[in-house]
């Protein structure tokens, strides 16, 4: 494994040249993956303001507002790892109101948030147009590996031992279901990008494996 060691701004940068040099005619649909111990908002809402100083308008999306009923995110208890990993998530609601019409050959009429999970009802939201060379910016966990149609992939990716310590006592209850992607689906491997957060401080870039 190489690993390159780079600034959180030095990252941000990258990242942004990366991106805005991708289709500059094309919608672009991003995802910045990672537990909440690697904070992938904060990276998403990062690359905002230097994609749009590159003249690529960004709109960001978080997993966080695009979450199933509590009837069915909580049918088996509060705490459930596996409910986390394949329930939680409202993944045909987020492919179908923000991925497809996001793509190349989509509407371009998106909704960024479709349910408030505080009132456990739909957000209701208005669509928004997005603009011809808009990159969408999807952050949240668990996102690689189940078919949603994204056209860039980062992944924030924490050792076993960084992400036990670095995860809020009251969310030690998902540690499984990260075991679990880790295990079934190895985003490291196929990730346009991988980012080794171990220390938040001290971020690197892993360029081969």
């Amino acid at each position: 494994m190489r690993i390159v060691p780079v600034s959180f701004e030095g990252l941000v940068e990258d990242l942004a040249d990366r991106l805005a040099s991708r289709e500059s005619d094309s919608r672009i649909r991003v995802a910045v993956d990672g537990p909440a111990a690697a904070d992938p908002a904060r990276l998403a809402d990062a690359l905002v303001g230097p994609l749009r100083v590159r003249g690529r308008p960004a709109v960001r999306v978080d997993t966080g507002d695009f979450l199933r009923p509590a009837s069915l995110r909580l049918e088996f208890g509060r705490t459930n790892p596996d409910s986390f990993y394949a329930g939680w998530f409202d993944e045909a609601g987020l492919t179908r109101e923000v991925l497809v019409p996001a793509g190349a050959d989509g509407s371009g009429r998106i909704v960024t948030r479709l349910w408030d999970a505080t009132r456990d009802r739909a957000a209701r939201e208005p669509y928004q147009e997005l603009p011809g060379g808009a990159i969408v910016l999807v952050s949240g966990p668990l996102l690689l590996g189940s078919g949603l149609p994204f056209d860039f992939t980062v992944h924030l990716e924490l050792s076993p031992a960084a992400l036990e310590r670095r995860t809020a006592e009251d969310q030690r209850w998902t540690l499984p279901a990260f075991r679990r992607y880790a295990g079934e689906v190895a985003p490291e491997t196929f990730a346009d990008v991988v980012v080794r957060l171990d220390d938040p401080r001290r971020p690197a870039l892993v360029t081969e494996r």
